[in-house]
């Protein structure tokens, strides 16, 4: 596996800035008399990303000019790089309902607050060929886009309390992934992004990244993702079976990514290096079709589109890997760039493969995946 366009001894990077914090308790009697709006998972999962700080510098949701420069350059208005428009969707029935402070429910209970200063309708058609370069709506993005309400409301939010969820021990915030950060006192800390299980190609490269850092945080996303995707807590648990049995402790550190999947691709890897920064990561892996699915973005379009931006703006490094794979005849890991054979001596298997040969009760081949994995991943398939 080789690095692309990193340093071979990287340098400490700052922990990216001060982090946004809207996160504070509800007051007594605070929502009585407030109009009401029922948050779906993924408005819930924008809400903490934003009240935590995980999407600094975001306050809000975003008013109709940074929307508009988002779609169009990836910047917000003032030119700050922010690659996916982080908006709150309504129906017109519910934006005619939310003005001036709304209380902000999940399942009738208040969570949180937004300061409606803005309402518009967007264009979704233009949204869905910009962000996800595609009007698809066979494309899960695309299709959580427009079953969503036809106005978006902006303004600034108040979380009254982060929500630990099924993961209470990993859960953690910006500030709280910091402070583990500086308690090792990793001078610099290597972020991997999953929504799938580890296998051994993710294992090589986290561990050649590794190499060159003092830390690992393994962030795995167990916001909303798509209908086939392995369950988040089937994923925690292999996790926590590959890192306890194949990894240093005190160099890695398991905490998860509470975002809802978008599925956007290269715009995707932007927001998730970005996010990762604030979390305090140094570097970012990204890989092969990073956030892509089906085949509407090119192999390493998801690394390509970090061009448009300087290492210093971003805040973070960025770790390209080209594909990674065992072959039979180097009996080893390897990449196009340092293997000779063709893909006949190559073990590749699919995401559809691995769930067929899982339902199936069969074993994973030991040269794509630990035992240990393939047990739990076995397991979770037979619930």
């Amino acid at each position: 596996m080789t690095i692309l366009n990193s340093h071979l001894h990287p340098l400490p990077a700052p922990l990216g800035g001060t982090l946004v914090n809207r996160v504070r308790p509800l007051r007594i009697g605070e929502t009585l008399g407030l109009p009401t709006l029922e948050l779906n998972d993924r408005a819930s999962a924008d809400l903490e990303m934003i009240a935590s700080g995980a999407y600094s510098p975001l306050s809000g949701f975003l008013g109709q000019a940074d929307y508009a420069s988002v779609v169009e350059r990836m910047r917000l208005q003032d030119g700050t790089p922010w690659s996916i428009p982080i908006t709150l969707m309504v129906s017109r029935e519910e934006a005619r309902a939310a003005r001036g402070t709304v209380a902000l429910t999940r399942a009738g209970v208040p969570v949180g607050l937004i300061e409606v200063s803005e309402q518009y309708t967007p264009d979704k058609g233009h949204e869905a060929r910009e962000v996800y370069r595609t009007p698809d709506v066979a494309h899960p993005g695309v299709a959580a886009l427009y079953a969503a309400g036809e106005v978006y409301l902006a303004g600034e939010v108040t979380l009254f309390e982060v929500p630990r969820g099924a993961f209470p021990l990993h859960h953690r915030t910006p500030a709280e992934v910091r402070a583990v950060i500086e308690a090792r006192g990793w001078r610099s800390t290597v972020a991997f992004q999953t929504r799938n299980p580890i296998h051994r190609a993710h294992e090589y490269l986290q561990k050649v990244a590794l190499e060159l850092v003092d830390g690992l945080l393994l962030h795995p996303l167990v916001g909303t993702t798509k209908g086939d995707d392995v369950p988040a807590d089937v994923r925690v648990k292999a996790y926590e079976v590959l890192l306890d049995r194949y990894y240093p402790a005190s160099r890695t550190l398991l905490s998860v990514y509470p975002a809802a999947m978008r599925y956007a691709g290269p715009r995707e890897a932007i927001l998730h290096a970005l996010s990762r920064r604030n979390y305090g990561a140094s570097h970012f892996i990204v890989g092969r079709d990073h956030a892509g699915v089906g085949s509407y973005y090119g192999t390493y379009e998801a690394q390509e589109i970090f061009s448009h931006f300087s290492a210093a703006e971003l805040g973070i490094q960025i770790l390209k890997f080209e594909h990674t794979f065992y072959c039979k005849s180097c009996t080893q890991l390897v990449s196009p760039r340092t293997c000779p054979h063709d893909g006949t001596h190559h073990l590749v298997l699919s995401g559809t493969k691995v769930r067929e040969l899982l339902r199936a009760g069969e074993n994973l081949p030991p040269e794509f995946t630990r035992p240990e994995v393939a047990e739990v991943l076995r397991e979770g398939y037979s619930r």
